[in-house]
């Protein structure tokens, strides 16, 4: 091949089929070759002693831009993003939600130069909307956001109304990303807890159960299957509800399991201590280190196809304005998902082949981004981390780049740090540093053409 712009010479290449040591040879921010032989370029990086991933994929991103900026905006949240070894999400806001091509061309217009990694966007499922599908799908959002109970001022969908919006989905080729809370029930358990006058933040528990999740995702899972949509039930919080996935899944219906890491290793009692820091829904559900055993396993053996954050953060200062009803849910989770991952690869939960699959390959293919992202290959874009796997740190409040400027994972040691991470060749971030500003592009869902 001509003179590469980029060499990273010496390292491990890590992908999701094993690893081996390879240099990676890139030009105009594409990989043009992966192997032994040694070429010529105008740039090399020695990674000795480094693991090469392929660049993370977190596809549920909630950055408040345009809307709520005080929590969150593109160039904080994408800055953390890139310096944690995230080089593309998926990003949907509930302040000023998506609905119409108009509103998907608006958010574009809006968010020109302001994204530090490259980046998707969602739309939001409006029940009696489903005509949009098909226009929304072709002008390129990456896939629908879809409640079954009415959450951060978004309706939810009944089983009519989901079934409706799965048929659409199906007709346009469209895929959705499906947060599966049972309405009545939700909406049942708070008339009777504000009755009874609850304000404690264990109403949390009560008032998101677990029935509630199970409910939801058994419903939403046959409609996916019976409808013939594709879809993927979000934030998968226990192994009961992984089991309905998989039953449906095992039927022939096309069905993602998304989780993260709140599910793993934060554990349900923990509200009763930390209150609004730990409001989030579905809440953390493990209550014993066997229950975070069988959650790693069910990532390691596929059940659980993909990780995200679902970064919805919000300050210190806000989560303590109000009680455990008005305060908002989320946690920010960009700043520290790579990490805890390329832990659990460290401790033995997952390999690092793992870590390549559920938060770069994965993702990628569910949401129409591969080949182009999540894998390191010829002819992708070069986006790569570079790790070190040796280092033992401790994640801290004070290291947080996201506007939240706190992490529910303050305190955790971890193993592994994140050297460097390469967007299309061009170093972003190094050592938790982000060094390149607004270089990020919009990436059109399967849907555009010519995407």
């Amino acid at each position: 091949m001509p003179d590469a712009d980029l060499l990273i010479a010496g390292g491990t290449v890590v992908t999701p089929g094993g690893r081996r040591r390879a240099g990676i040879a890139v030009k105009d921010g594409v990989i043009r070759y992966v192997g032994a032989d040694r070429p010529t370029a105008h740039r090399t990086v020695d990674a000795a002693g480094l693991l090469i991933l392929p660049g993370g994929v977190d596809t549920h991103v909630h950055l408040m831009d345009p809307g709520s900026t005080d929590r969150e905006d593109f160039p904080t949240g994408t800055s953390a993003a890139a310096a944690s070894g995230v080089t593309t999400i998926i990003e949907h806001s509930h302040g000023q939600p998506v609905r119409t091509v108009d509103d998907l061309r608006g958010k574009l217009a809006h968010l020109a130069g302001r994204s530090n990694v490259d980046f998707g966007l969602a739309a939001h499922a409006w029940p009696s909307h489903a005509g949009e599908v098909a226009g929304l799908w072709n002008a390129g959002v990456s896939f629908f956001k879809v409640f079954t109970c009415t959450t951060h001022g978004v309706p939810g969908h009944d089983a009519a109304a989901l079934s409706t919006h799965l048929r659409a989905t199906a007709l346009s080729g469209a895929v959705s990303l499906l947060h599966c809370e049972d309405e009545s029930l939700t909406g049942a358990a708070e008339s009777l807890l504000r009755e009874q006058g609850r304000t404690d933040p264990g109403l949390l528990l009560d008032w998101r159960d677990r029935d509630a999740e199970l409910v939801a995702t058994a419903v939403a899972a046959l409609l996916v299957r019976r409808t013939g949509a594709r879809a993927t039930v979000a934030h998968v919080s226990n192994p009961e509800v992984a089991a309905y996935v998989a039953a449906e899944r095992a039927r022939g219906a096309t069905l993602a399991a998304e989780s993260c890491p709140q599910y793993f290793l934060l554990r349900e009692d923990e509200v009763h201590e930390h209150g609004a820091l730990r409001k989030f829904t579905p809440p953390a559900r493990a209550r014993t280190g066997d229950d975070e055993a069988q959650m790693w396993r069910l990532l390691r053996e596929g059940v659980l196809t993909h990780m995200s954050t679902d970064h919805a953060p919000s300050t210190l200062e806000q989560k303590r304005q109000g009680d455990m009803w008005n305060v908002h849910f989320g946690l920010p989770g960009l700043d520290s998902t790579m990490a805890l991952l390329l832990d659990a690869a460290a401790r033995g939960h997952l390999a690092y082949e793992d870590v390549a699959r559920v938060y770069s390959e994965n993702p990628a293919k569910t949401y129409g981004l591969w080949p182009r992202k999540g894998r390191i290959g010829v002819g992708a874009d070069a986006d790569l981390v570079l790790v070190d796997p040796s280092p033992k740190r401790t994640l801290r409040n004070a290291d947080v780049l996201s506007k939240a400027a706190w992490t529910p994972f303050d305190g955790r040691q971890v193993l592994g740090q994140v050297a460097r991470t390469y967007l299309r060749g061009e170093l972003i971030a190094e050592y938790g540093k982000p060094l390149r500003a607004a270089s990020g592009r919009f990436r059109p869902g399967a849907g555009a053409a010519g995407s």
